[in-house]
């Protein structure tokens, strides 16, 4: 199934369907990524600006609260995880709407992780660092900013998708039953850098 998840109608029947086949949902991943090229402060325009939001943000959003309103009903708890990201630790100057979406996520995990541990629900957010996707590869295809940037990674490479099937697991199983609220950090040591 395809879901525009900037759009709350597809993102409300695209969750109802899915807990109607399987019966409940126990883990929830938002994890939908949009970016514009990056454009300097001001050259950069509310219609441009809300393009990114409404899949980053509003999307994440419609999408861990429809889980949450089936894991809710269901009764048996769940898991609930945003991919955020890195830049929520430093100043990414040109990407306002990302940097901006992904600082909203990690806010509105906290307030999950509160007011839906009665339920049984965990809320986290996973912080990317660097990492091989299609809203990066514009960057990584860029010799300069190659040159500039992976020296900054000690691990020396960029993330792959297989760098979070660790944590992904870790998150949506019973292992992390105390585990909420948090952002976890997977940057090869960037931010350590």
């Amino acid at each position: 199934m395809t879901v525009d998840v900037g759009d709350e109608q597809q993102v409300t029947e695209a969750m109802a369907e899915v807990a109607g086949r399987y019966g409940r949902l126990d883990s929830c991943f938002a994890n939908a990524g949009y970016s514009t090229p990056p454009a300097a402060l001001l050259d950069t325009t509310l219609a441009d600006f809300r393009a990114v939001t409404r899949v980053d943000l509003d999307g994440a959003f419609c999408t861990l609260r429809e889980a949450a309103r089936h894991m809710i009903a269901a009764g048996q708890g769940g898991s609930l995880v945003a991919t955020s990201s890195m830049s929520v630790l430093m100043g990414m100057a040109r990407n306002y709407a990302y940097t901006a979406s992904k600082s909203a996520l990690v806010a509105i995990v906290k307030a999950l992780a509160v007011e839906l541990a009665r339920h049984g629900i965990r809320a986290n957010a996973l912080l990317p660092g660097w990492t091989e996707s299609g809203v990066t590869a514009g960057r990584f295809a860029d010799e300069t900013f190659t040159r500039k940037v992976l020296p900054r990674v000690p691990v020396r490479r960029w993330g792959t998708g297989e760098d979070f099937a660790g944590i992904a697991v870790y998150l949506a199983s019973p292992a992390s039953a105390f585990h909420t609220g948090d952002a976890i950090l997977i940057d090869g040591g960037y931010a350590a850098f």
